[in-house]
């Protein structure tokens, strides 16, 4: 099987690996489209399981069922998902026990190789539970490419492609939406995945005035002609459409991927919500008849100002979340009067991370709901590659009162081991000028990527924080995205002696002589600082994705909407300026 992966004559016209006889691809519009809190999904003509594969790293609790005709592919299948069959479901039932249910359909570029697909549709909706999820990527027959062809009196079928040889159905976007509601399906929407968006439009530039002497408008043309795919996302049973819009800061040390951009994501998979990202002043009403839900960043509310913004977004028929990870107290640190601060009192409910933090803000607002943070994708690791050398990673910002008691043993074990005790550090250039050793590596403040990228090379992530009021309101994101990336924990208790048990999934140190013994035990014994680092991954997989927490947002958003009129009266009691 490796070889199907791997030797140039397995290798399509774009260097894609092939297995079977297509590329061994997970589309990632499609896999973004799988609802992230499915619990059962079966990929139809899976190929070599790529687009579960992809899923699972996202969903690692999911059971990802394929199916295929091409055994070559099956058997690569069955190594990347729960289960894989040979199954041929123009005449065959799927070979698993659904007594649970089916909570999303996947049919990647399949149907069209169908004789009946409408039959296969209806039979297969009725598999569904009653909130489950049709998905259906598709080739657009609509192409520009097509029509050129024919043009030129030519229809030549390829290998691969739109013209694939062994299509046996073509679908405009129209066409497929009235296939999947005749099995049954509500449709929810139809993206088009785009390819050469250059050529669509130098065709129907050419093709212009002949367009509109049969009544067609060049610009819709092109619309229809550009996308070379389409999906569309039906459901078993229409649900009642939510309007999601969120406000983001500037994204600083990853707060914003993991608090806003991610959980976004997360809920955009569900179709019967409708989410996006803008700023504040560009929310507007979407849906008519839809629950609108407005989740601002971390905004600073103060005084009339401050009332104005919320009074407005009230106006174009909002409610109004403040998503808050941060102590009170560091806004007024920063010169904000805590009587002035109107950021969580001027709100119908508040969002946060730790029940730390909840303790705090529910002294100004009892409608508070945590969501701790999580993980949304599991990368492959690629550490632990040399027993010889290993690296400890310092990313944080302004954390010098944390880590200065340490420097001094820090320092001591970098000149005892030399080499063998690298150190990786982003953003804090004191940090890193304090280490005394040659094997430093200095990262700028970076977006969030390069900080993932960096932290997937190292071994060791260091993670001092003082015992003070406003550290123990902090989260452990630290620990859980080092984990995530199978890297190994050495730090502090406060906060961290919540999620590390102690030489099971990670390490602690209370002590500057506690953390010059913990870290010779990892340097001397870089196997067992692996297993430690591979029980914590296993603990992230298992407990700490995003994925198991979609539902739980969603229902909470729901709620909020089924309360409103509860809502705001408490906020007018608490806030009556607001309401002047």
């Amino acid at each position: 099987m490796d070889d199907l992966t791997t030797t140039p004559e397995r290798l399509d016209p774009h260097g894609l690996p092939m297995v079977g006889a297509y590329p061994d691809y997970a589309n990632p519009d499609l896999v973004m489209a799988i609802p992230l809190s499915a619990r059962t999904v079966i990929d139809i003509g899976c190929g070599g399981g790529a687009i579960g594969a992809a899923y699972l790293r996202r969903n690692p609790r999911a059971r990802m069922l394929g199916v295929d005709i091409d055994r070559d592919s099956i058997a690569m299948a069955q190594t990347r998902l729960t289960e894989a069959a040979y199954c041929d479901v123009q005449t065959e039932p799927f070979p698993f026990d659904l007594s649970g249910g089916v909570d999303c359909l996947v049919y990647g570029d399949v149907l069209e190789h169908l004789a009946d697909p409408w039959a296969v549709l209806a039979r297969h909706a009725e598999l569904l539970n009653p909130d489950g999820t049709v998905l259906v990527c598709f080739p657009n027959v609509e192409h520009w490419s097509i029509a050129y062809r024919l043009l030129k009196g030519e229809f030549d079928y390829d290998d691969i492609g739109l013209l694939d040889r062994t299509h046996l159905r073509w679908f405009t976007p129209r066409t497929m939406g009235t296939a999947l509601e005749r099995a049954g399906l509500a449709l929810c929407d139809v993206r088009p995945r785009a390819a050469d968006p250059d050529g669509a439009a130098r065709f129907t530039e050419a093709l212009a005035p002949a367009l509109a002497s049969i009544g067609v408008d060049p610009n819709d043309y092109r619309n229809r002609a550009t996308p070379i795919q389409f999906i569309w996302r039906a459901k078993k049973q229409p649900r009642p459409r939510l309007v999601l819009g969120a406000t983001m800061l500037p994204p600083v040390g990853g707060v914003s991927d993991v608090r806003v951009i991610d959980p976004i994501r997360g809920l955009a998979t569900d179709p019967s919500l409708i989410t996006a990202i803008k700023p504040e002043s560009e929310l507007s009403r979407v849906l008519e008849g839809a629950p609108h839900i407005a989740v601002l960043h971390r905004p600073l509310l103060i005084g009339e100002p401050g009332l104005a913004r919320v009074r407005s977004l009230i106006e174009r028929g909002y409610l109004v979340v403040t998503e808050f990870d941060d102590h009170p107290g560091f806004l007024e640190q920063r010169g904000v009067a805590a009587a002035d601060l109107l950021t969580f009192t001027a709100v119908h409910a508040v969002q946060t991370s730790t029940e730390a933090l909840a303790a705090v803000l529910t002294e100004y607002n009892p409608e508070i709901a945590v969501f701790p943070n999580a993980i949304s994708e599991l990368a492959a690791p690629r550490n632990f590659t040399n027993p010889e050398r290993m690296t400890l990673f310092f990313g944080a910002l302004n954390r010098e009162e944390d880590w200065a008691p340490y420097m001094p043993v820090l320092n001591e074990v970098l000149r005892a081991v030399g080499p063998r005790l690298a150190v990786t550090v982003l953003h804090d250039r004191g940090f890193f000028d304090a280490l005394d050793t040659t094997n430093k590596t200095f990262i700028p403040t970076s977006d969030y990527a390069t900080y993932r990228d960096a932290l997937a090379s190292v071994e060791i992530g260091f993670m001092p924080l003082a015992d003070t009021p406003f550290n123990r309101a902090k989260s452990d994101l630290k620990f859980i995205e080092a984990s995530a990336a199978r890297v190994v924990s050495l730090a502090s208790p406060t906060v961290y002696d919540a999620s590390i048990r102690e030489g099971e999934n990670g390490l602690l140190f209370r002590s500057p002589d506690h953390l010059r013994m913990q870290l010779l035990r990892l340097l001397a014994y870089p196997e067992a600082a692996r297993r430690l680092a591979d029980a914590a991954r296993a603990d992230i997989s298992d407990n700490r994705m995003l994925a198991y927490q979609i539902r739980a947002r969603t229902d909470w958003y729901h709620a909020l909407w089924a309360r409103r009129d509860e809502l705001t009266e408490a906020l007018r009691a608490r806030m009556p300026a607001l309401f002047a």
